[in-house]
């Protein structure tokens, strides 16, 4: 099968009750109109390139799927549908795009002022239409939660229809998990289950893959990729969650003090530190390391990566020693184009990274956007004044 085919049929199988066949696999050949290659860059290890979507991101997949299926449920909808969104760079391009517009539907992105790299502000700030931005005086975290309380806030459900587009939403994790089926299918017949190793922040895309594990995909161990955020691979070491004020980093989207989805993730294994341990390794990767492997991938393979997938790429090389395994196929995630953090790329390869015209042309277009604290009240405001 091709992606979109692989897409329908496990679309079918969590969604038939839900959304008619019909509609799935308009919805599934619609979404995914892009390549997804799994590309070999070593004997050991392959790099599954999430970034050929419209927003050079992972997030295209989640994003697309989930505005084409909110288009369907929305179409009888009694009032408009706004969708509030966290970003900390790759979700607010992507869903932009992805609910660019999509009738009935409005878009709000708080995204953490100063915080996401150029290109990425750019991908949410200058689309206009159904599109609106907000610039949040804070973190990533401070996104989310402003996010979560509105969908608390009894006074703003009462006058909005109000929906997510984070991986707070499971319509952004069912997609995410396709491309974990695929990526095994590209691998060579009679190989053993892989080690798959995602760059990690909110840890939607390891959700995803617990998904997609639980559904019969044979995967051998899950790597938590983190930077110095680094929640997740303590919680799994120590057996305490102890979250906290979010870190600048090279891997900026990878920037969470806060990951929303921990809850699931333990859910999924009734809190049982053993069981998740059994599955999941988690390693922290600094901004020295990460630019470290950006500059030797590209000396000693002549590939190019941004700093998420050298994130995971090391992490992965880390397992591979921890644990004496050298045998087991290895995927990395890129989970976006390199284009999109060009000055450190550039610095670390000593080569000019192409820019594609889809981003390059976002330089010419004027960004709108507000500039808000990080308090409800003003979140409030914003949403009164536009709607």
């Amino acid at each position: 099968m091709n992606f979109p085919e692989m897409a329908f049929a496990i679309s079918t199988h969590l969604l038939s009750d839900e959304i008619p066949i019909s509609e799935l696999e308009r919805i599934c050949h619609s979404a995914f109109d892009f390549e997804v290659p799994l590309k070999k860059i070593t004997p050991e290890i392959s790099v599954l390139e999430l970034f050929h979507g419209p927003t050079l991101a992972f997030k295209d997949f989640g994003a697309r799927f989930m505005a084409l299926v909110l288009r369907y449920v929305a179409r009888n909808a009694p009032r408009r549908i706004i969708v509030l969104t966290a970003t900390s760079g790759d979700t607010g391009g992507a869903v932009a795009s992805g609910f660019l517009g999509v009738e009935n539907v409005d878009v709000v992105i708080l995204y953490p002022d100063g915080k996401v790299s150029d290109m990425q502000r750019r991908q949410l700030t200058t689309m206009g239409e159904n599109i609106k931005a907000l610039a949040v005086h804070g973190t990533f975290d401070d996104c989310q939660r402003l996010v979560k309380e509105a969908f608390l806030d009894r006074v703003l459900q009462a006058k909005y229809q109000l929906c997510s587009a984070n991986s707070i939403n499971i319509g952004r994790l069912i997609p995410q998990s396709f491309y974990y089926f695929y990526a095994y299918s590209q691998l060579e017949a009679d190989t053993p289950p892989p080690i798959i190793s995602i760059p990690s922040g909110n840890y939607g895309n390891l959700t995803a893959s617990l998904l997609a594990k639980r559904m019969g995909l044979p995967i051998k161990q899950l790597i938590a990729a983190s930077n110095e955020n680094d929640v997740f691979p303590e919680y799994l070491n120590s057996g305490t969650f102890r979250p906290r004020t979010s870190l600048e980093t090279y891997s900026s989207a990878m920037d969470v003090g806060n990951p929303s989805n921990f809850s699931r993730i333990i859910d999924l294994y009734q809190h049982d530190l053993n069981a998740l341990n059994q599955d999941i390794t988690g390693f922290k990767i600094t901004d020295e390391e990460t630019a470290a492997t950006i500059s030797e991938l590209y000396k000693n393979q002549g590939y190019i990566i941004d700093p998420h997938t050298a994130v995971a790429y090391l992490a992965l090389q880390r397992y591979r020693i921890q644990a004496n395994d050298h045998i087991s196929p290895g995927i990395v995630l890129s989970t976006a184009h390199a284009s999109k953090f060009a000055d450190l790329v550039e610095k670390q390869t000593g080569k000019p990274v192409e820019i594609p015209e889809r981003l390059y042309s976002l330089l010419a277009k004027t960004e709108i956007f507000k500039k808000v604290d990080a308090t409800l009240a003003d979140v409030h405001a914003f949403l009164q004044a536009n709607f």
